[in-house]
């Protein structure tokens, strides 16, 4: 289960070992990291061999702000963040050092995930690697040690913490390990920010959460008002809990995917952790509407055994009440959640929300066109197939086979989409995005969530600004209000030939068509608020410019900035919906 090495220097041993191509598992403050050296292309390529992790992106570890600069380009307000006392990762334009000289750490996007030292242990291995000087000058001097940090978590399963269980775990991933005697109490992640680039933003623009953990939790987020203590279980992706105390909130660090039982065993503990540190035993639980979803069966068996209220909360309504609980707003409010999935009211795909909020109720008002979703949860991890889907609409059904015949079941996709009944739809932003990255080849197969709209944004970010597409979206009236149909912008994408070009014309053509649509539907509603929420909105076109676009038609927009504005943050909203359903004569 692992030799002790003699070493009368860990430190210096650790580093020649790093420096020789070794992947090395270190311990941190929340748990392991397994690291190696980012300048080393066989090292990183045999860590993501090991961990299986595909063409997703690393986070490095630099020694300082000075460092930082030679790899990214970092507006004041990264600067700021990254240096902050939380240390989180920062996502940040790349330099072009990055792809020539730390080849595989972030491939195919235009941002690299930076963090700076936060632990005696890393500040170690900076100041033996700059030769152990005396004083305090090298903490601000240029190092070209780059390490890359990524979790210890082997197969998607929660964080190691222990040391028994690194050497045991981490067998056949680490080379080495650099172990200390402080245990790890609580299990807690890197947490992952961004940070507005444009000189427009000043100091005013508050960074966004990607992932919420080490160095804010379990920091509390203030509500407007005290309420009965409600355990909101959070969703399927991206799980964390929130318990309230109050007129506090108290969202759980970043738990994982509940496709893995261990992480979902990792979120039981997290909410008995909760209740235990802050001596709190609910007065009511929330949940997603699911009932599949292991937050949802344990939401129930806790409020079977303590005899309270269970309260299901619609997924889309969470995302919206998470920015309301934060900014201490109750509505009316217009909400746009634009994401990948959540089960709808009508047990519909949703994905792409207009709806009226005020309080625990909550009305839709509009929502994208539906695509079918050929091979259905296939279809969430294939873009070509959400390509395919936006052909047969169009009413291109033939070209689907010859444009995709490297796709294993281009050939019966056809054939599938002409049965509307074995082909589910969803209403969802982020297939819209996958459809689009599948139309113009920029990704076919994603080996990580969000992978074809993270490819996209960095692909339209190189080309610079585009004119939108001529007509490129309609909008009807339906029975669920105002459907915004973005089919023509895909029919003109079908035949872009330059895939940078074809991803500029979709950001642009669609910043301007959300644009339209929220603005028409907030005048229609007679509504001066609106709330955006829902992971689309950490693509920084949706997550800066269409607020700014949105404030200067008038009205007052509000973000996530305490919480995840993705599936991170639905615990706070499940639980502000059921403490404002709890209040006397609701």
């Amino acid at each position: 289960a692992g030799v002790r090495v003699a070493t009368r220097d860990p430190i210096a041993d650790t580093l020649l070992r790093l420096l020789t191509g070794e992947i090395v598992a270190i311990k941190g403050l929340g748990g392991f990291h397994l690291v190696c050296d980012a300048r080393n292309p066989e090292a990183v390529e045999r860590l993501r061999a090991r961990k299986g992790r595909g063409g997703k992106p690393f986070a490095v570890m630099v020694a300082n702000l000075a460092s930082a600069r030679r790899w990214a380009r970092l507006a004041p307000a990264e600067e700021a963040v990254l240096a902050g006392a939380e240390r989180p990762v920062v996502l940040c334009e790349k330099r072009p050092s990055v792809d020539n000289e730390l080849w595989g750490v972030a491939p195919d996007l235009d941002s690299i995930g930076l963090m700076l030292p936060y632990t005696p242990l890393h500040y170690l291995l900076f100041h033996d690697n700059a030769g152990r000087p005396a004083g305090t000058d090298w903490l601000d001097e240029v190092q070209d040690l780059v390490l890359v940090m990524t979790s210890a978590n082997p197969g998607g399963e929660p964080l190691v913490t222990d040391n028994q269980e690194a050497l045991e775990r981490l067998k056949g991933l680490a080379d080495a390990y650099l172990m200390h005697d402080r245990d790890v109490l609580s299990r807690c992640d890197d947490s992952v920010m961004i940070a507005e680039r444009s000189a427009l933003a000043g100091a005013r623009e508050a960074p966004r959460f990607v992932r919420r953990a080490r160095g804010f939790t379990p920091r509390s987020i203030r509500l407007a008002q005290k309420g009965l203590s409600v355990l909101a279980f959070g969703a399927w992706l991206k799980n964390a809990v929130c318990l309230t105390r109050g007129d506090e909130a108290f969202l759980s660090e970043h738990i994982g995917d509940l496709d893995n039982p261990g992480v979902c065993v990792a979120m039981d503990q997290a909410a008995e952790h909760l209740q235990r540190i802050l001596a709190i035993q609910p007065e009511a639980v929330a949940h997603d509407l699911h009932p599949d979803f292991h937050s949802t069966r344990a939401a129930l068996a806790l409020a079977d055994r303590l005899g309270v209220p269970a309260i299901g909360v619609q997924h889309h309504h969470a995302h919206i009440a998470a920015v309301l609980a934060e900014h201490r707003r109750s509505g009316p409010v217009l909400g746009v959640a634009l994401d990948g999935v959540g089960l709808g009211s009508d047990g519909g795909a949703w994905g792409g929300e207009l709806l009226r909020v005020n309080g625990a109720a909550f009305e839709r008002v509009g929502h994208l066109a539906p695509l079918a979703l050929p091979g259905g949860d296939q279809a969430a991890r294939a873009p070509w197939r959400m390509a395919a889907s936006a052909l047969h609409r169009l009413g291109r059904a033939a070209d689907i086979a010859p444009r995709f015949a490297a796709q294993r079941g281009a050939a019966q996709i056809e054939v599938l989409l002409d049965k509307p009944h074995l082909c589910p739809t969803t209403t969802s932003m982020g297939r819209w995005f996958d459809a689009a990255a599948g139309l113009l080849g920029v990704c076919e197969r994603m080996d990580y969530d969000a992978e074809a709209a993270m490819r996209l944004e960095s692909l339209a970010a190189s080309y610079g600004s585009a004119l939108r597409a001529h007509r490129g979206w309609t909008v009807r009236e339906d029975e669920a209000g105002a459907e915004l149909d973005l089919l023509p912008l895909l029919a003109e994408l079908a035949g872009e030939r330059n895939p940078a070009r074809g991803a500029a014309v979709f950001h642009a053509t669609l910043l301007a068509a959300l644009e339209d649509w929220i603005v028409a539907a907030a005048r229609r509603e007679r509504l001066s608020k609106v709330a955006l929420g829902g992971g689309c909105f950490l693509n920084r076109q949706l997550a800066f410019e269409l607020p700014r676009r949105l404030s200067a038609r008038g009205l007052e927009v509000l973000t996530a900035r305490q919480a995840p504005c993705n599936d991170g943050g639905i615990a706070l909203g499940q639980a502000w919906v059921a403490i404002q359903q709890l209040q006397p004569g609701n």
